[in-house]
């Protein structure tokens, strides 16, 4: 996509931003109360803190209300319509609860099967189905299958130590880009919280943070979120995620399938890097965020449009 193209996209875009509305009866209601954690937004922008929306549960712990965030043009994304998940398949009778209180109409698993098998499918409010959308791993899962199963503290060190765990995630968010599978579902997914008849949103895959995270950055920035407050929305995974990772290493070496757990971290955590690594692969292939969304997803500047016209008051 050439310069002027981008010019003139960003542009169009802002200009939806700035004057987009939708009837007030087409705005979600607010979701239950949700914990915030601290993010601070850009100082260009605004000086006070922002906050990330979690959802509480007991059987998941990275779920979130994307709303909230101010973009460059004064807007702010709007609550209610966009949440972002690890998996949930583990849900309580009080969590059904909560999130039957969401009010959502499509619930979309961007988990391969062999992680559905393995973890079990979702567990939703009754009359409402995950929508499989498979964004592939690179076969991440089978190889920490593999791994964990062989008990062997040489062999798993063998594959998951030395930088190798780093490297294999730095390959997996490449293909956020690169696979033209992976990209028609994330495209699939834009297209359709765009749609404004569609309803209340969430899409996750199992720990919420990869293809979950990366879905939630393109989101924001197609929507004007200034790129560092998206890149601290991904980073928050940490935050959440933390307590329960823990507990897994722990489990692993009280167990004694995993001498040294640690070889799991890079592979729990979200990194710059890791978010580098597929934004590099977009300037490179894309000539910018922009190009990946118009040439590489395929939205043309209505769908855009609607997006922005949607999710942003």
């Amino acid at each position: 996509m050439s310069r002027a193209r981008i010019r003139l996209a960003t542009a169009v875009l802002a200009a939806v931003l700035a004057a987009g509305t939708l009837p007030a009866a087409a705005y979600a209601a607010p979701p239950p109360a949700a914990t915030t954690v601290s993010a601070a937004s850009s100082e260009r922008h605004r000086p006070s803190a922002e906050t990330i929306r979690q959802i509480p549960l007991q059987g998941a712990v990275n779920v979130r209300d994307l709303g909230g965030y101010r973009t460059w043009t004064g807007g702010q994304v709007r609550q209610g319509l966009v949440y972002r998940s690890d998996a949930l398949g583990r849900l309580t009778a009080a969590d059904l609860t909560t999130v039957s209180g969401l009010g959502l109409r499509k619930v979309v698993d961007f988990r391969i099967p062999m992680e559905v098998q393995y973890d079990g499918a979702d567990k939703l409010p009754a009359g409402l189905l995950p929508t499989a959308r498979p964004v592939s791993d690179l076969g991440l899962y089978a190889t920490l299958v593999g791994a964990i199963a062989s008990g062997d503290p040489a062999t798993q060190e063998q594959m998951l130590g030395g930088g190798r765990a780093e490297a294999y995630m730095r390959d997996i968010y490449r293909t956020f880009v690169t696979s033209p599978e992976n990209r028609a579902q994330f495209a699939t997914t834009l297209r359709e919280i765009a749609d404004g008849g569609q309803g209340p949103l969430l899409y996750h895959c199992t720990s919420g943070k990869d293809r979950t995270g990366w879905m939630s950055y393109v989101l924001l920035r197609a929507l004007a979120v200034p790129e560092d407050t998206a890149e601290r929305d991904y980073l928050a995974s940490n935050t959440f995620r933390a307590a329960y990772d823990a507990q897994v290493r722990a489990g692993l070496k009280q167990s004694g399938r995993m001498q040294n757990p640690d070889l799991l971290i890079p592979l729990q955590e979200v990194r710059p890097d890791y978010l580098d690594a597929a934004t590099a692969r977009m300037e490179a292939d894309y000539g910018g965020f922009y190009g990946y969304l118009t040439d590489g997803l395929g939205l043309d500047l209505r769908t855009l449009a609607k997006l922005q016209a949607r999710m942003v008051r």
